[in-house]
């Protein structure tokens, strides 16, 4: 103490300060340089600031939340220095802008009010942490000015700011800067005035340094930040502190303002080897910048920067005094100093130049050139402890508290992006979406809050998110309304290009029917020519003749030819008609007729006939004639049946049919015979054989039908001139012969032919002319044919593009809404599960679009929206599972703008990514967050555009990877870079990070969040059912899960080409310029694209058959899977329960697998399956089961049964919810009153809430009302779960599948005791489940290892009395290995471990780590190291682990081992199978051969005394005072004497029994009674009789019956599997009697044991919303009880005054006056120190003093209704008050102790002392000695205090009232209570207790003391031989030598003697709580 000195450093006076201050503005403001307004002004403002500054103090206090408001002199500086600052022709002129008459001058002394008013401002508004509080600044400061300057007070109400570059920069006539702008700090005028300059040094900064470009948005809010930041750094020594969550604009604000103070600005880079060395370097060229140099320096400082909390501890020096010690060697500082010389000497003239001055101007030059801006997030749980620590932090820079962006900034900063960005849609609708988009930011930070109330998880929003949000936006919106308009245009051409078609096709027609009349036209004036050629043939014949006429005899012969030739011609004439008739029938007849006729299944009967004629007259074979019946032209006929099929159908599908028909009218018709009429009349002369008819059929029947009776027709008429035709013909020859022989003639005959060949020229010419009309027609009718079929093909195209053309302009108007919801669910919806997903995008996003008119998709499917189905196909191929939250997790992934940061606690996101980046990842594969060589690995992935894995994330992400994770790219040309830790990095665009965290729920901080986008990988009980249906039929039909996918991929594959062939047939029919009809080829292109398509369709049709037909195979498997999930998921659900309950997805799935294996093989599919869940539920129980410790394996099997049910549906989730609850949420006021007082409140309020809950048990109240006595007798049965329950038994066995569980409910609501039994009951007896999953199992060293391989560690949890080093080690001998390396961890035992583990796995042996959660360093980086070591590892090599439970035990590590708990099993009956199993085998059984039955039978009690010992712990105090560690070692110790002593002879059973109690158990015991309870155990049952016949540990008269009438006896087996089943016959429910405990004992330990069970499957469950329901913060509810507190505290007392009184009772002489006096002194201790600390918890929680540690820890407890630790206990742990459970009942122990102690010192000693009101009960007993035998000093034999001892009495009065007077000697004491029995009144000693009565208050007890030998006499005759039961009295129910009393003899029975008393454990109790 000599060398620590206290300085009190009181605060100036206010006349000091205003005298201060006041002189400084005295001093600047001269009387005779300023107007008498501005002096004015400058007289008040001392004034006004230190009132405003004291209302600041008294108002604005600091708390918890806001620790830094504190107002000191620093502030009332500041204020002034930015006044004093202001240069005076600023305030004389007005400034730049009044200079520039920018804005009117209005008096130096309203500039002088508006600076000081300003100033205020960033000293104590720009600290405030709320809107809320600067507004109360905003009230005080506009009411000092009205107060202190009055009418000024209305120029004081507009914006003002202060700026420092206003000024602009001088250049001369040519551009050139001459003079940098001065630096002048005046009046800048509004936001709106300053913000064009502000842009402008934005742009110019943007300009200079392309590399760091800024997009900054300088919305108000971010400009008002931007200004503090200036003045700052403008400022001599201003730096800032600057508290805002990541993404604030801290950084880039600073930067900004570093730029236009024209600073040198430094940040620092960080590597991974960045250390305090290299912060020490940083911070030398900082102070030679700042101070060597003079440079304005700004140094940026953030809290990712903090790798060492060393920094801010410099940091801290800087602030507080401008220096770091020993920053600098003597020689540097030397040099630095004599550079300074001169500047000195000009600055400081008046000093010594000697080092000391020297160096202080370079410290003071550093301080007043250095600005320190530290960035600190306020969301970061360090930064007030770093703010307590470094308090300079916090009290010398200006805070400025960065607000969440207000949602007018928000929406204004979507404004500067959107409001140029082109969106199609109105301006209402783009404001709504602005407006919507802001909004959205606001939403989602809302949604946080309440994720964290459900789901614990925290996740943080950051105005990045928002940012990230915007562009998002603009970016996707540009994409998809491109391809919109892309799609839009092709559909619309193309459905232009179908339409024209079609009109085209219709054209065509049109076209064609024309040309068919121009060929009709053609063929007339053709046959006409041909009349004509005949015609002038015939005149030229006939001028022949007459030219010929002078001939001779041929004359004659010539004119009569001529006379025959013209008669047979007019004749032929007659026939002419039908011949015409029937070659116009034949050209009406089309092709497309014919085509017609074809295609008739079943043709007309006329059309049969018609064909007929047509067979008979070109003599083609017909049918046998056969009659028939022919119904023609609607009557029946009797004729021949006809010929049509199949000789008709022939003719007609030759191809040249219709010519063959036009040649025969040509020339055939000449030659049908009379045999072909014949047969044709019959046909012709048929009723209905009629053009007319035959037009019915068909227009081909009509011609055809014509032509066939003008054949008939032609032949009847042509037949009477063919004779004469033929002699025609003979005459003509004989005439030509003639007229060859006249050669007279042959001139005039040449002259006729030459006119013959010119109409045969003309005639050539016509028919060319109808060849090209006919080709031409052909033509045109075989392109029409193609392009109806094209048009046709595509008749389903231009139905659906017609839909798309209708429904763009809708698409696109709902585009703006459906992108802003899609971009806002990739930008926030990452960290969120499915639920708040939905309720994110559904209830708020879409909502809030249609609420603000922006048109979006009501029930937008996010996927379809982001992805299509190729994509999602391709996915799933990769690995991603094919539920709707995986297929969302890759739209995040892969969509957003950040780097993915995975939370993946199963590893299903980094095998996806594997697989889908497996070609673009490099050689090494991922790399760890901690790997040496991380930079490098990042170079060489970003420089390739590769992908980089980073895993091992725990909660925060190497600073070293903020650049690229925030792309700060660098322009270089066409190359981009990143600098990374100082290197410059190439970047390509190609580059992938992705970021995995095994921890299924880190807390990431909001800066991590902000920098990488969240996405929550964690598996759905879904989406793993899915995948382990996959495995099951992978390994069970391995075809059919190869065929699925096979059909999987093929569908894919389709789809995608179906897709493409889509988009192709739609660009090739956009693409053609032309006419769509023109262009043959493309025409012949899209009919094949759409074939293709057909056979795509028809592909996919039969893959989706197939698809259909394997799931409808794969469901008969997929129970197994829906068991698998449920399982894996209960194991997940577990680690809620302990930190080291982790199993990894991979450790589950080998088990999975495993089970399929094992499970007994069958045909049928479904035993089966049954098989396969059977053998995996069992298979996996005993897995985890055995890294369980034992209070939790309950747990488990129960949470596993219960999720089976509910998954199978025979539960619902709120039934299990109810089990956990009960009727906890009612309130017993305001249900059904209950109906009788044997229930308890809290069973009844169980009864009420199932009766409402559950149908079934809806009548519940009133059958227990209308059959009380049965069950009065049921609730108050000691086992009710075995006998029947009232009403509900025989309708409970009728609900067979969930019975058990309603008997289980019923239970937990009456009897909360049974329920872990019942639980048991409830699991052994459900379907699912089985007896095999709650018998008790025990895993040995043995079996552990033989499951083990090389690779996975195993890793022991430790527990009190368990350690397997033993084991491990017997287990290596027995191997013949050599012995493990055994390393216990803890300080510098990391490198020996290291080197062990090296050498195990090279040779092989084993190693036992321990202790490591010591080690947790070495266990961080083993998972990396024992992965190094599996290439070279020997299989022989194993490690083992032993560890406590640790929260930051590595979460990798766990899920890579197996964890095996070696607690002691919970039970007897597994205790004992434990010993049997694990220390004694057969060979122990034989060891000893001489009295080996006696041998055998010590053994099994032995063995059994261990397991009693062990189990009795579990009734905690009544079993043990102090839980001992008994072990195995114990065990085996005594087994091993008891060995050796019967090799020496007969045993010996006092030394047997000292040698168990005394030396082996003995020497754990450091408590007497505990000592006398286990030698009365080894008393009774280590002795003669326990191997005489029929010794059994049973009590002889047990209160009830042992389960099963079960006889617990020392059995002599010789083999060991004998003992095994013996031991398993063992009952599953201890009773508490086999301990030698009272059946109550049970009651409280079962209902203790029920509530952790109830609590820990609580802890399993989701956790739901809650709050106060009045809405009354953590703080008020506080602070209201501890005013209640305060306000029945008792009054404290004084010390003259209780000195007084207590000098009244007898003075201080007295022994009970003198304890009276200490008892009064510690109560009032206990009152002065609870009474202060209640007065300052409330003036803390009202900011009035500050919250410290001491404060916050009361507030917690009285805020969980606990008693403050400090109120109990002293620093040094030392008990100050008295210990009890809640506040509640240690204030009402107050009160009473205060009215025992006042009534004492008022009205003297009491009658009865209430024992349990003193702090030190054994003084007041020992003053009592003292009294008595002072009393007997006068005796013959004198009474020495040594010599004396406590004589007891229980008197016959059982309340205090009865004691009417104190006792002779000695006092009388009450408030006792026994434990564990009760007293007979009557028989004045120990008796049983009542049933579930714990405890029974004893009667007044009557303490005196006594000689030892009087008193040894007394005991002697009162009570017998036995003696009493000496029962100790404690203080507290905690049962230890510290809180003893004393013992008091208690008077027992013979057959309840003082050894029955004690097994027990009776005693008696202050405090029952």
């Amino acid at each position: 103490k000599r060398n620590f000195f206290i300085f009190n450093l009181v605060l100036p006076s206010i006349i000091s300060i205003n005298d201060i201050y006041g002189q400084m503005l005295a001093g600047r403001f001269p009387a005779n340089t300023f107007p008498a307004e501005t002096l004015d002004v400058v007289n008040k403002l001392t004034g006004a600031t230190i009132e405003l500054w004291r209302t600041m103090k008294d108002k604005m206090l600091p708390t918890p939340a806001k620790f830094h408001y504190i107002f000191n002199l620093r502030e009332l500086s500041r204020v002034f220095q930015g006044i004093l600052l202001t240069p005076t022709d600023t305030i004389k002129t007005g400034g730049y802008r009044c200079e520039t008459n920018v804005t009117k001058f209005k008096g130096g002394g309203i500039t002088l009010l508006n600076i000081w008013k300003h100033e205020c401002g960033r000293v104590f508004s720009d600290k405030l942490t709320n809107l809320k509080d600067k507004a109360t600044f905003n009230k005080f400061i506009d009411a000092q000015i009205v107060q202190t300057f009055g009418n000024l007070s209305e120029h004081a109400k507009e914006p003002f700011y202060m700026v420092n570059f206003l000024r602009p920069d001088v250049y001369d006539e040519e551009g050139v800067l001459v003079e940098d702008a001065p630096k002048m700090y005046e009046p800048g005028g509004t936001l709106t005035d300053v913000k064009p300059i502000v842009l402008a040094f934005l742009e110019r900064f943007n300009t200079e340094f392309p590399a760091k470009k800024m997009e900054l948005v300088l919305f108000n809010d971010a400009l008002e930040h931007l200004l503090r930041l200036n003045r700052l750094m403008e400022m001599p020594r201003g730096s800032g502190l600057l508290v805002g969550v990541g993404g604030s604009g801290k950084q880039s604000l600073t930067r900004l303002s570093s730029y236009i103070s024209r600073a040198t600005q430094f940040q620092i880079t960080l590597t991974k080897q960045y250390n305090k060395n290299s912060f020490m370097e940083d911070m030398k060229a900082l102070f030679k910048s700042a101070g060597h140099l003079c440079k304005p320096t700004t140094f940026l400082f953030t809290e990712s920067e903090i790798k060492d909390e060393v920094f801010l501890e410099y940091i801290n020096s800087v602030l507080l005094t401008g220096d770091i010690p020993g920053l600098f060697a003597k020689d540097e500082v030397m040099a630095i100093t004599a550079d300074l010389r001169t500047k000195f000497v000009k600055e400081r003239p008046h000093l010594e130049d000697n080092q000391d001055n020297l160096k202080q101007f370079f410290i003071d030059k550093v301080r007043d050139n250095l600005h320190l801006m530290i960035c600190m997030s306020p969301m970061n749980p360090r930064f007030p402890v770093r703010a307590r620590k470094f308090p300079g932090i916090i009290s010398c820079p200006t805070i400025d508290w960065f607000l969440p962006w207000p949602a007018d900034a928000l929406v204004e900063l979507s404004q500067a992006f959107i409001a140029n960005f082109h969106v199609e849609c109105t301006p209402e609708v783009k404001q709504g979406l602005m407006t919507h988009m802001g909004m959205v930011h606001s939403m989602v930070t809302e949604v946080c809050d309440e994720y964290f109330v459900k789901m614990r998880r925290r996740v943080y929003q950051t105005p990045k998110s928002y940012l990230s949000f915007i562009q998002n936006f603009t970016h996707q919106y540009g994409i998809k309304l491109a391809e919109l308009k892309v799609k839009e245009g092709r559909v619309n051409l193309g459905l232009q290009k179908l339409i024209q078609g079609a009109e085209d096709v219709e054209e065509m027609k049109l076209v064609l029917a024309e040309e068919q009349v121009k060929l009709e036209v053609a063929t007339k004036d053709t046959n006409k020519m041909l009349e004509s050629l005949e015609v002038s043939s015939a005149e030229a014949k006939r001028e022949s003749d007459k030219v010929t006429t002078i001939k001779n005899k041929c004359l004659e012969d010539s004119n009569r030819i001529g006379d025959e030739k013209a008669a047979c011609m007019a004749d032929l004439a007659k026939a002419q008609p039908f011949v015409d008739e029937a070659e116009t029938a034949i050209r009406s007849i089309k092709p497309a007729d014919i085509q017609e006729v074809k295609r008739f299944a079943n043709p007309a009967i006329i059309i049969q006939l018609v064909f007929d004629g047509i067979l008979l007259l070109f003599k083609l074979p017909m049918n046998p004639p056969r009659a028939a019946k022919l119904n023609v032209a609607k009557q029946d006929i009797n004729f021949i049946e006809p010929s049509f099929r199949p000789h008709g159908v022939a003719v007609m599908n030759q191809a040249d049919f219709l010519k063959q028909v036009v040649d025969f009218g040509g020339s055939g018709k000449d030659k049908i015979n009379e045999e072909t009429i014949e047969f044709l009349s019959p046909y012709v002369e048929l009723e209905g054989f009629t053009a007319a008819v035959a037009k019915n059929a068909s227009k081909a029947a009509e011609g055809l039908c014509v032509w066939v009776r003008a054949m008939k027709f032609y032949h009847e008429a042509s037949k009477i001139v063919k004779p004469k035709l033929e002699a025609l013909s003979v005459a003509e020859a004989n005439l030509e012969a003639a007229n060859k022989a006249l050669n007279a003639a042959e001139m005039r005959l040449e002259s006729c032919q030459a006119r013959l060949a010119e109409l045969q020229a003309m005639f050539d010419t016509q028919m060319a002319e109808k060849k090209r009309i006919e080709d031409g027609a052909l033509a045109l009718q075989r392109k029409m044919m193609m392009a109806s079929q094209l048009i046709g093909g595509l008749a389903g195209e231009r139905v659906r593009w017609t839909d798309d053309s209708n429904n763009f302009s809708d698409m696109k108007r709902r585009l703006v809404g459906d992108c802003a919801v899609s971009c806002a669910f990739t930008c926030y919806c990452g960290p969120f599960n499915q639920e708040f997903r939905r309720y994110l995008v559904e209830d708020k996003f879409i909502n809030d679009c249609n609420s603000r008119g922006v048109p979006v998709t009501n029930g937008l499917d996010i996927i379809s929206f982001m992805v299509d189905i190729g994509t999602i196909g391709d996915w799933n191929m990769q690995g991603l599972p094919a539920d709707p939250l995986s297929i969302q997790n890759g739209i995040l992934v892969t969509r957003s703008s950040r780097f993915p940061l995975m939370i993946d606690p199963q590893g299903q996101a980094i095998n996806w990514i594997k697989n889908r980046e497996a070609s673009n990842v490099p050689a090494w594969g991922q790399a760890s967050i901690t790997d040496p060589k991380l930079k490098d690995k990042l170079e060489f992935c970003m420089g390739d555009g590769m992908a980089l894995i980073v895993i091992g994330v725990e909660e925060d992400i190497d600073p070293m990877l903020d650049p690229v994770m925030e792309r700060q790219i660098i322009r270089k040309g066409k190359r981009m870079f990143i600098n990374v830790s100082d290197k410059m990095m190439d970047f390509d665009e190609k580059f992938m990070m992705y970021f995995i965290t095994r921890l299924p729920n880190p807390n990431f901080s909001p800066e991590l969040q902000a920098k990488t986008t969240v996405v929550d990988f964690t598996v759905t009980q879904k989406g793993l059912e899915e995948q382990l249906l996959g495995k099951v039929i992978g390994k069970e039909q391995k075809a059919l899960e190869d065929q699925l996918n096979d059909v999987l991929e093929e569908v894919n594959m389709n789809t995608k080409s179906l897709m493409a062939l889509d988009a192709s047939l739609l660009e090739r029919l956009t693409s053609n310029t032309g006419n769509l009809l023109e262009d043959e080829e493309l025409i012949g292109v899209l009919a094949n694209t759409k074939a293709k398509a057909a056979e795509v369709n028809s592909k996919l049709t039969a893959a989706a058959d197939t698809k259909a037909s394997i799931a409808e195979k794969r469901e008969q498997f997929r129970p197994v899977a829906t068991r698998g999930s449920v399982l894996y998921f209960a194991i997940v659900e577990m680690s809620n329960v302990n930190c080291m309950y982790q199993t990894s997805l991979a450790q589950f799935l080998e088990l999975f697998i495993d089970s399929m294996d094992k499970a007994e093989k069958a045909s049928l599919a479904s035993k089966r399956v049954a098989n396969i869940i059977d053998t995996m539920t069992y298979l996996v129980y005993r897995y985890v089961n055995r890294g369980l410790y034992e209070a939790d394996k309950l747990t488990y099997i129960l949470l596993v049964t219960l999720k089976i049910m509910i998954t199978a549906g025979s539960l619902r989730q709120s039934d299990m919810i109810l089990f956990l609850r009960g009727g906890a949420a009612l309130d017993i006021n305001s249900v059904r009153r209950k109906p009788f007082n044997w229930i308890s409140n809290e069973a009844w309020l169980n009864v009420v809430e199932l009766s409402q809950s559950l149908k079934f048990f809806a009548d519940l109240p009133n059958e227990m009302s209308s059959n009380e006595a049965m069950w009065r007798r049921w609730y108050e049965d000691n086992e009710p779960e075995a006998i029947g329950i009232p009403d509900y038994e025989a309708r409970i066995s009728e609900v067979k599948d969930i019975g058990s569980f309603y008997k289980l409910l019923l239970v937990r609501s009456l009897r909360v005791d049974r329920c872990m039994l019942m639980s048991k009951w409830f699991v052994r007896n459900t379907e699912e489940m089985g007896p095999k999953f709650v018998e008790p199992v025990t895993d040995t060293i043995e079996s552990i290892y033989d499951g083990m391989v090389a690779h996975t560690p195993v890793i022991f949890l430790l527990s009190t009395g368990a350690d397997p080093t033993d084991a491990i080690e017997t287990l290596a001998r027995k191997r013949k290995l050599p012995s493990p390396a055994v390393i216990s961890m803890g300080e510098g035992q990391e490198p020996v471990a290291i080197k062990a583990m090296q050498a195990g796995a090279a040779n092989g042996t084993w190693v036992l780590l321990q202790n490591c959660e010591l080690g947790l360093e070495l266990m961080q980086t083993m998972e990396e190291f024992l992965e190094k070591l599996y290439e070279n590892m020997d299989p022989s090599f194993r490690l083992f682990i032993t560890a406590l439970p640790d929260k930051a035990f590595p979460l990798g590590l766990l899920q890579m081992s197996t964890k095996v708990t070696n607690e002691p099993p919970s039970g007897l009956k597994a205790g004992i199978l434990r010993s049997f199993t694990v220390i004694v085998d057969q060979d122990r059984l034989e060891r000893v051969d001489t009295g080996a039955a006696q041998w055998r039978q010590l053994l099994f009690a032995l063995c059994f005394l261990h397991s009693i010992v062990q189990e009795r712990r579990k009734f905690g105090s009544l079993g043990w005072g102090i839980p001992y560690e008994y072990n195995n070692g114990d065990l085996t110790a005594c087994i091993l004497f008891l060995e050796k002593h019967l090799y020496n002879g007969a045993i010996s059973w006092p030394t047997f029994q000292y040698m168990v109690c005394e030396a082996q158990y003995g020497g754990k015991i450091t408590d007497n009674l505990d000592r006398r309870l286990f030698k009365t155990y080894t008393q009774v049952w280590l002795n003669a009789s326990t191997c005489q016949e029929g010794f059994s540990f049973n009590p002889k008269a047990p209160i009830f019956k042992m389960a099963d009438n079960f006889s617990y006896r020392v059995e002599n087996y010789e083999n060991i599997s004998q003992y095994h089943t013996y031991i398993k016959s063992f009952p599953d429910i201890d009773s508490p009697e086999i301990f030698g405990l009272h059946p109550n004992a049970d009651l409280t330990f079962r209902v203790k044991e029920v509530n952790a069970l109830l609590h820990t499957l609580g802890e399993t469950q989701p956790k739901g919303g809650g709050g106060g329901g009045d809405g009354m913060s953590r703080e008020d509810v506080v602070f209201e009880k501890a005013q209640e507190i305060a306000s029945r505290m008792p009054a404290e007392y004084s010390e003259d005054d209780y000195k007084a009184k207590i000098q009244k009772l007898g003075g201080l002489g007295v022994p009970l006056n003198i304890f009276l006096f200490q008892e009064i002194q510690r109560l009032q201790n206990v009152l002065s120190k609870v009474g202060a600390m209640l007065t300052q918890l409330r003036l803390a929680i009202n900011g009035e003093v500050v919250m410290t540690e001491e404060l916050q820890s009361c507030l917690d407890a009285i805020f969980d209704a606990k008693v403050p630790t400090t109120w109990l206990f002293t620093v040094a742990g030392d008990e100050f008050s008295w210990i009890l459970p809640t506040l509640g009942l240690w204030f009402s122990s107050l009160l009473l102790r205060d009215d025992q102690d006042r009534e004492w010192l008022t009205r003297g000693r009491p009658n009865t002392y209430w024992l349990t009101g003193f702090f030190n009960p054994q003084g007041m007993l020992t003053a009592m000695k003292q009294e008595v035998c002072r009393k007997h000093q006068k005796d013959a034999v004198k009474w020495a205090l040594d010599d004396i001892v406590y004589h007891t009495e229980v008197t016959q009065y059982e309340k205090v009232d009865h004691v009417k007077s104190s006792p002779s000697e000695g006092c009388y004491i009450h408030g006792l209570f026994l434990e564990g029995c009760a007293w007979s009144k009557d028989q004045q000693q120990l008796v049983e207790s009542e049933p579930k009565t714990l405890f029974v208050a004893l009667p007044v007890l009557l303490v005196s003391a006594n000689l030892k030998q009087e008193e040894a006499r007394i005991k002697k005759d009162v009570y017998g031989s036995q003696g009493p039961y000496e029962c100790p009295c404690y203080k507290y129910r905690a049962r230890t030598d510290r809180y003893i009393i004393f013992i008091v003899n208690l008077k027992c029975s013979v057959e309840k003697n003082p050894n029955f008393w004690t097994l027990r454990g009776v005693g008696l109790l202050c405090n029952t709580d």
